[in-house]
């Protein structure tokens, strides 16, 4: 999967997503590594909309890295976030809480 893909397929997984509950603006920057698949994105909620886009976000709440496997595994509910912070498949800097609650939107 190309890092195109995975932003495409994220983005998709974020569609329908309803974040009517957070308020403000908040948002996540992903860096992904792997083979042939890295580079960065952001995750963003504003106005109660969640936008994917390949860019970084220098004001961004957390930075998760991960690779797209892994990535894919949480975000289908297939991994535990927790566990995969706890057993180093995934790096977090920044609000936790805010993270969790991204990958909630997911599904």
């Amino acid at each position: 999967m190309t890092y195109e893909q995975v932003v495409e397929k994220v983005r998709a997984k974020y569609a329908e997503a309803d974040a009517s509950s957070i308020e403000g603006t908040q948002a996540i920057q992903v860096n992904l590594a792997g083979k042939n698949t890295e580079g960065i994105f952001y995750i963003e909620v504003k106005d109660g909309k969640v936008n994917v886009e390949p860019y970084d976000y220098h004001d961004n709440w957390a930075t998760v890295t991960v690779a797209p496997t892994n990535l894919f595994k949480i975000l289908d509910g297939k991994l535990d976030p927790v566990a995969a912070l706890t057993s180093g498949k995934v790096a977090l800097t920044g609000d936790a809480d805010t993270v969790l609650r991204f990958i909630k939107l997911a599904k």
